[in-house]
Parts: C-alpha cells; structure tokens; sequence
C-alpha cells in the first residue's frame, strides 16, 4: 500500500499537469514576426523589454478536440480559423506561436469575450491601425473582446524605430500609400505589448 500511494500521486499530478498545459477556450495565441514588409515594421517598433517578437494574435475556441482561433488579419478581416489553419504561412523560415492564459478566467468573462469575437466575424481589418476607424487590427480586436473587463490597456503607439527614433522605413511607405499622416502618439496597441500584459500569463510554445 505504501509504495502504490507515491505511484497514485504521480499519476494524478501528471495528468493535472497536462490538463492545464492543453488550449483552453478563451486563450490568447500568439504569432511570430514573417519575412514580410509589414510583419518586420510591426514588430521593429514594438519591441519590449522583454524578448518576445509578436506580429499578430488570436483567441481560442476549443470544441472537442480541435480550436478555432477567432482573429483579425490584413486581407482576410475578423475570421474564424482552425488553429491548423491561423498556423499556416507561406512563409516559415522564421515563425513562432505561444499560447497565454487570463489569470482571471471568470467563466462569463470568457463566455462573453467569445460571443462577442463571433459577432463582429466579417468586419475589416483596419489598416490605418486608428482605434476610431472602420475595422479592426489584430490586437484592437482582442482588446475589443474584453474593453469591458479592462484585462489589456491602451498606450501611446509609435511607428520609430528605437533605434534611429526616425519612422521606420515600412511605416512610410505603409501611411504613404494610404494618403494619410503616421499617428504617432495615438492611443493603440499591439501583440508585443499585450504579451506582457500582467493580465495574462504563458502557457506554452506549440510552434
């Protein structure tokens, strides 16, 4: 009896331990920078103290055995994907993905983040990343699902590199041909940012 009790023990904490390892619903993913104009401009002027190097978000969904991440993205709009298909690039040489968890996940707050991600399913994505302009950019979007329970916060978004502290070249180019001025200083925020939220914290890598 005494050596089946240890044995038991480890059984149960392996199990607990890949239990709260898995994808829940309402779990914020992460996305990796791409070899892409836009992908390099994002990521270049967000960067944090800490290493992470964000482009693009997602929540989860899990039903059954597979998730859908519900995201915004540039060509697609609000979109709701299989996890299979959010991982999916032309472009893998350099991509990342980690999963974050809400430390307060209060079972309305997620409830109600979800509907409100599959009700604006079909909405631009809004490429002057201006919060009162029609659409939503990939972290608006998120911030949108839960703007009501304040789990991330707005800051004054930058498009220089730190450092040149001089626009970065992408963003010009990006402002250039939408025939508008950068918002420097406008309230926004970004995948980088929101990563590091004391909100939310890691779960896992999964790419």
């Amino acid at each position: 009896m005494r050596t089946i009790i240890p044995i038991l023990i480890c059984l149960i904490s392996l199990s607990c331990s890949k239990t709260t390892d898995q994808i829940q619903t309402g779990d914020i993913i992460f996305r990796g920078k791409l070899n892409s104009q836009l992908s390099a401009a994002i990521n270049d002027v967000t960067q944090t103290n800490k290493s992470t190097n964000y482009t693009h978000m997602g929540i989860c969904e899990v039903h059954k055995d597979s998730v859908i991440v519900y995201h915004s993205d540039l060509g697609k709009g609000v979109v709701a994907e299989t996890l299979e298909t959010f991982l999916t690039s032309s472009d893998t040489s350099n991509y990342s993905a980690d999963v974050y968890r809400i430390k307060n996940r209060e079972a309305k707050r997620i409830e109600n983040a979800i509907v409100k991600a599959k009700s604006l399913i079909g909405n631009t994505y809004n490429t002057s990343y201006i919060l009162e302009d029609e659409g939503y950019y990939c972290s608006e979007y998120i911030y949108e699902l839960f703007k009501s329970d304040s789990i991330f916060d707005l800051e004054p978004m930058t498009f220089k590199d730190s450092k040149t502290n001089e626009f970065h070249n992408g963003w010009i180019e990006h402002y250039k041909t939408l025939g508008i001025e950068i918002p420097e200083g406008q309230l926004g925020c970004n995948p980088n940012g929101m990563a590091n939220s004391n909100a939310i914290v890691f779960v896992k890598k999964i790419q």
